[in-house]
């Protein structure tokens, strides 16, 4: 067990965007409690915007794909680190990576806490002959162990949300919404078994724009996205698409100036979340048991698929497998109960 004399913690979360994302209100509640307390993110580079207004905070840029590659690269990587004058690591991504690091960190005798993933129940947790449904530890509250062992606890109430930014010019067009409420839509995921079919996506907006009750900014990447949203754009006179267009900083900003964000079990709705910004989450093949909800979010902000007829859900945590005949299970997600829970929230129900 190591003690609070670590004054500096070195955290590992290489990827995914979501994940990282969900890091913050994690590291920004222990910058407010240990406010003695430095701590440097190892992380890919391009989520260093994600960072960029915590206090005490630093990133360094983990390589993975260059210089950083394979064992050698993870060596000179430690060699790097080690320059930092790091007296702890907090592991919160636990992969193969890692665990070389944690390794070489041995030969300095410096603690490292990796987290428990649950791998075990989260097994358990898609096995369609589970003889229980319960839901597991969040990822706040897996992060929140590591820190506690490493002589910081930290509670999930003293876990923190990032303030609202300022808008840039870049996207000031957007601030001037007319009397119209500001919201976001983020339809893409990375499988298709957590992706909303956009012909029912498309029922939604035709339906929020019909409203006249929002501006819309549509998220997203990718040519192929890029493409629907562009059409989505030019369709609906309400909807403006930024996919492609603005820096993640300014994406980012722009997201903490919104109302609601409507996402899927995806990166953007952790993005929304860190801002305390009211996200609503539509669920395909997996499940909020698995403990990847959005920071904070209220458990009926998540649009669940119909369980009773779809009994395998969730069939994997991240979306990327099912058995046949659940490639339509988000069709029980119908648009107009989507359309009424932004309502709801936003209070614009007539």
């Amino acid at each position: 067990m190591a003690t609070n004399n670590n004054k500096h913690i070195l955290v590992i979360r290489l990827s995914a965007m979501g994940d990282v994302a969900m890091t913050v209100p994690v590291i920004l509640g222990l910058t407010k409690k240990y406010p003695e307390l430095k701590i440097t993110v190892l992380t890919k580079a391009f989520t260093a915007p994600i960072f960029a207004d915590i206090n005490n905070v630093s990133i360094f840029n983990a390589d993975v794909s260059g210089k950083h590659k394979g064992v050698q690269g993870l060596w000179k990587l430690y060699m790097e680190l080690k320059t930092l004058q790091i007296n702890a690591v907090a592991d919160i991504h636990n992969v193969l990576r890692s665990t070389i690091l944690k390794q070489y960190f041995k030969l300095s005798s410096i603690p490292f806490i990796q987290v428990d993933k649950g791998r075990a129940a989260k097994k358990e947790l898609v096995n369609p002959q589970r003889t229980s449904f319960t839901p597991l530890k969040t990822t706040f509250e897996r992060y929140s162990e590591v820190f506690g062992k490493l002589g910081y606890p930290i509670a999930i109430s003293e876990m923190e949300t990032l303030p609202k930014q300022a808008i840039s010019e870049n996207v000031l067009n957007l601030k001037d919404t007319k009397g119209k409420l500001l919201i976001g839509i983020a339809p893409f995921a990375a499988f298709s078994g957590k992706m909303y079919p956009q012909n029912l996506m498309e029922e939604v907006l035709s339906s929020l724009n019909s409203s006249n009750n929002y501006q819309i900014v549509l998220f997203g990447g990718g040519e192929k996205e890029i493409g629907f949203l562009t059409k989505w754009d030019e369709q609906f006179n309400n909807c403006h698409n930024v996919a492609g267009k603005l820096s993640f900083s300014d994406e980012l900003k722009l997201i903490s100036n919104l109302k609601l964000m409507l996402a899927m079990d995806s990166g953007n709705a952790h993005l929304a979340a860190m801002y305390g910004v009211p996200t609503i989450t539509i669920w395909g093949v997996t499940h909020p048991y698995a403990g990847f909800s959005p920071f904070n979010q209220p458990e009926h902000y998540a649009l669940l698929s119909d369980r009773k007829k779809y009994p395998a859900i969730p069939t994997s945590i991240y979306g990327n497998k099912y058995p046949d005949g659940y490639d339509k299970v988000m069709e029980t997600i119908r648009p107009v109960t989507v359309v009424q829970k932004i309502d709801e929230i936003l209070g614009t129900s007539v």
